[in-house]
């Protein structure tokens, strides 16, 4: 009978793992006198914000996305520790591994959680609690990390579990008790409701998940339309049909900073757009794909965000190529000074990066040149080697994260393929 049961579909098959404080606790392996001081991954400039925080900032009141300053006035001993996502990576894919080993259905939200889908484990694993506890001991015994996992019937419940269990901890909600873990919640703890929504309800006199589902659909009508009322009602029911999707390629690679001065200056902001487009192009080669179109993000000193997008002839990899079209579309803008306190560049439309062999055969050399260089960047840290156009002085308008570039260049012409940068020596 007992072997005949570990054969069923267990009725909570779904695992949400999350890592605990990820990147403030790699931070703290990396360098262990950090260990019990209150660690804040971010940059401490004015214009900074948190990233992450360890356990010890959280109980002096910091959190992510916190303003830097605000921050320091309420834990002036922060330890501030800018982010390096290689190691966050690396740290990633080795969880990733652990994950992999119970279970092929295995879908990735982030670099530090995950979902499982382990009904069809448990002959090898036993129960899904089983499951969820032997991941929790190898991610403490292989890296020095802790995690906390929540079990259920479906992704909606399961990932309510493991932020309850924080931290290091285990919650199974049993399928009968659903209901009985849901109701008490309050409703901004379901997945789509946000803060607008929220206030909505809160003026209906609805504040817990369990007044949420006994509301008559006609009033959540009225408020949010058929469409939104339903999916409320369904998630407050503790429904949730979705499946655990085992892989999703990126929809796309970005990368932006915020900087502590105004940039106003078109050369200026024309390098920290070269030093942006290198940055995505690297990390398109790193994972194997390649972009057919670029967008361009700049933010007011108001936050006001101007956003320009082209799509191009063929994909590229290429940080050379996707500059080109960074710039032109920079130089694109309405004329008028403006000042940006915030640059970014993102490539979408991916495709695996063997679709594009005649673009490959036809900038060769400089794809051969950016490899090279992403293998310098591997062995020797990414400052080994940059564009003679990236050279750091004391005169660069740094971002928060780190100091990059060099003071203003007049960029010469591209043509899309040769990069805007003086020959490495």
């Amino acid at each position: 009978m007992a072997n005949r049961s570990r054969h069923e579909r267990p009725a909570e098959p779904i695992l949400h793992v999350d890592l605990d404080a990820f990147y403030a606790s790699v931070e703290v392996l990396k360098d262990p006198s950090l260990a019990g001081k209150p660690v804040v991954v971010g940059s401490a400039a004015s214009r900074g914000v948190i990233m992450s925080a360890s356990y010890l900032a959280r109980a002096r009141g910091l959190h992510s996305a916190m303003p830097s300053v605000r921050a320091r006035r309420l834990c002036p001993d922060a330890v501030f520790v800018p982010p390096d996502f290689e190691s966050y990576r690396a740290y990633s894919n080795r969880f990733r591994e652990v994950l992999l080993d119970v279970t092929p259905l295995v879908e990735p939200l982030s670099l530090d959680e995950a979902f499982l889908d382990v009904s069809g484990a448990t002959l090898l694993f036993g129960s899904p609690v089983e499951m969820a506890a032997l991941i929790r001991r190898r991610v403490t015994d292989e890296l020095g990390l802790t995690a906390s996992v929540g079990v259920a019937r479906n992704k909606l419940v399961a990932k309510l579990a493991s932020t309850r269990a924080k931290p290091d901890g285990l919650l199974v909600v049993p399928e009968a008790d659903t209901l009985r873990f849901l109701h008490p919640l309050p409703v901004a703890a379901l997945w789509g409701v946000g803060e607008k929504t929220a206030e909505t309800l809160g003026r209906l006199g609805i504040r817990t998940v369990g007044e949420l589902a006994r509301t008559p659909e006609v009033i959540l009508d009225r408020a949010f339309g058929e469409g939104q009322a339903s999916t409320l009602l369904h998630l407050a029911g503790g429904t949730d049909d979705r499946t655990v999707v085992p892989f999703e390629a990126p929809k796309s690679v970005s990368h932006e900073e915020t900087y502590p001065v105004d940039l106003d200056q078109p050369d200026e902001i024309l390098r920290q757009l070269l030093a942006l487009s290198q940055r995505v192009g690297e990390r398109l080669r790193a994972d194997g794909y390649r972009a057919r179109t670029v967008t361009v993000k700049l933010r007011l000193p108001s936050f006001t965000t101007l956003t320009r997008s082209r799509t191009l002839k063929g994909a590229t990899d290429l940080g050379g190529a996707i500059y080109h079209v960074a710039r032109e579309l920079f130089l694109g803008l309405p004329e008028g000074r403006r000042r940006f306190r915030l640059l970014g560049v993102a490539a979408t439309g991916l495709v695996p990066s063997g679709a594009e062999q005649p673009a490959m055969v036809r900038t060769g050399r400089w794809n051969d040149a950016e490899r090279a260089l992403d293998r310098v960047h591997r062995r020797f840290g990414r400052d080994s080697a940059v564009p003679a156009t990236l050279l750091r002085t004391d005169r660069d308008p740094a971002p928060d994260r780190r100091r990059v570039g060099a003071g203003p260049r007049k960029e010469p012409a591209t043509d899309g393929h040769t990069p805007p940068w003086r020959p490495f020596l």
